[in-house]
């Protein structure tokens, strides 16, 4: 996913994490199932077969979104009518489990709901998701988001709309430690948009 995206990282994901955040993502009108023919499909993200679609009921969603067998999965969340989204949760390190929402193609105005409505669900979770990053544009797809959020070392060559990870990782990274943050418990946010998000 290289267009903009919005990426959040949690601990001790599981099958339950998955069913909180997809209903609090369908509260907010992001849904999983198409709007005009219900069905819900997983997308393959693996290169050999990427794109193909296996449709699945929401409980065989649930169920593997809680990553209890498999190390990633990608599905489709639908904004309104035909317009839609990419999402995978991954497996990434540290026992870190991270969630990947593909917002670039979605028009402006639909875009900001997406990323103001994927902002306001991690934040009821804020206690496990240690982080997260905006990029609406897509200009940060190539940084190592794992190696600054998780690991808090991987360099910045390019600045997303805004980048939020624990006082303890902004405190070894090196670029973050030397600059100001907005404090929104329990994060340390930067970038030139931390206002809007």
């Amino acid at each position: 996913m290289s267009a903009g995206f919005f990426y959040s990282y949690h601990l001790g994901w599981s099958r339950p994490d998955a069913r909180a955040l997809l209903g609090d993502l369908e509260a907010e009108g992001l849904r999983p199932a198409h709007p005009v023919t219900g069905r819900i499909v997983l997308v393959s993200l693996d290169s050999a077969s990427s794109g193909a679609r296996s449709p699945v009921t929401r409980e065989q969603l649930l169920s593997v979104a809680g990553l209890q067998r498999l190390q990633e999965v990608g599905f489709r969340l639908w904004a309104d009518g035909d317009l839609d989204l990419l999402v995978r949760i991954r497996r990434a390190r540290a026992g870190v489990v991270a969630v990947e929402f593909s917002v670039g193609e979605l028009p402006a105005p639909e875009r900001e709901h997406a990323v103001n409505a994927i902002r306001r669900t991690i934040g009821r979770a804020s206690v496990l998701c240690i982080g997260f990053v905006v990029d609406r544009s897509g200009a940060t797809g190539a940084t190592d988001w794992d190696g600054v959020v998780i690991d808090g070392t991987a360099h910045l060559d390019a600045w997303p709309d805004a980048v939020a990870v624990r006082g303890e990782t902004a405190a070894r990274h090196p670029q973050l430690a030397v600059m100001d943050a907005v404090e929104i418990s329990p994060w340390k946010v930067f970038g030139n948009a931390v206002l809007g998000v």
